[in-house]
């Protein structure tokens, strides 16, 4: 008989979503509320053509991206003023407690693993209201610039 208080691994399978503060769905994965994770979060996201986050930032929390096919644009920075466009293969690293938010400016949805240091889905997730005006702003030259 195993000991209930002994650590063991756990198969999380991504078949269950669920939607964030930041506005997107995400896939169930490694996390406190499904396996007892104690210092890591990691899910996985898609953002269909068009669709994009709420800008947010992660107080504590470090987070990295691996993108696996699709390509997007992070927005980041104080007001939202930075970019850097995403693409499969890329791995993207945002520091505690940098504002940021993705957006897919494609015609193809675009996937990713989503690793954080914060081991709660959400409970670190700060929205951040104020800085929507500046992602609009942002989002508006973007796509003036492909046109």
């Amino acid at each position: 008989m195993r000991d209930a208080s002994e650590p063991t691994c756990h198969l999380v399978r991504a078949d269950d979503t669920y939607d964030g503060k930041q506005g997107l769905t995400y896939f169930c994965g490694i996390a406190a509320e499904t396996v007892g994770a104690k210092g890591i979060c990691m899910h996985l996201l898609t953002i269909p053509p068009g669709g994009r986050a709420k800008a947010h930032m992660h107080e504590n929390h470090e987070t990295a991206i691996y993108v696996l096919e699709g390509e997007a644009v992070a927005l980041y920075g104080d007001r939202l003023q930075h970019h850097a466009v995403t693409k499969a293969g890329d791995l993207f690293y945002i520091p505690a407690g940098v504002p940021h938010l993705p957006i897919n400016l494609s015609s193809k949805p675009i996937s990713a693993v989503i690793a954080r240091t914060d081991p709660n889905e959400q409970e670190s997730v700060v929205l951040l209201p104020d800085l929507e005006a500046f992602a609009e702003e942002a989002i508006a030259r973007l796509m003036a610039a492909t046109t």
